[in-house]
């Protein structure tokens, strides 16, 4: 049913068919970005935190980033608590491993996390463990009725660092 809510979501924009739905799992960073062939860092995950109150908010971010506990409660006034799996499914209507922004069973506020702007592409769930869509960062924040890009996340930095090439102007 998640993945159906999913491309009923796409269907507004005509995008339902460009919902990729595998023969492996895709539920982990790592086997999404196996199965898709890019870099862990481009799967884009969305983590689900105990909001006030009894909401819930997501923040999805790059692969390879962690939450900053202390920019989130700055930038939320709340501590980050994650949800736990029966919470993330009650809330937001998909499976651990297939959570995503699109189609979702409750209104949630969504937020992207700056760690995915320096791709030109990256890949979200589409509400099961075997399925992704490809999208710009612009595409990602229109379809997921994001409200806001935050920075609160740490580690991606580093890894972007360490992806970069030095070059040596000696002859």
């Amino acid at each position: 049913m998640s993945l159906e809510s999913v491309k009923a979501h796409f269907k507004q924009w005509n995008r339902e068919h460009d919902i990729m739905e595998f023969d492996t799992s895709s539920a982990t960073v790592q086997e999404a970005a196996n199965t898709i062939g890019v870099k862990p860092a481009q799967i884009a995950k969305t983590l689900s935190f105990r909001g006030e109150g009894d909401s819930a908010i997501l923040v999805v971010a790059a692969g390879d980033a962690k939450i900053d506990n202390k920019k989130f409660r700055q930038t939320f006034n709340f501590k980050a608590r994650m949800l736990s799996p029966d919470e993330v499914l009650e809330q937001t209507g998909h499976p651990i491993g297939g959570v995503c922004p699109f189609g979702l069973a409750n209104e949630l506020d969504v937020y992207l996390d700056v760690s995915m702007k320096r791709f030109e592409k990256v890949f979200p769930a589409c509400g099961s463990t075997n399925s992704a869509i490809e999208l710009t960062c612009d595409e990602l924040f229109k379809f997921s009725y994001a409200k806001n890009w935050v920075d609160v996340c740490k580690g991606w930095e580093e890894a972007q660092s360490e992806d970069s090439v030095v070059v040596s102007d000696q002859v």
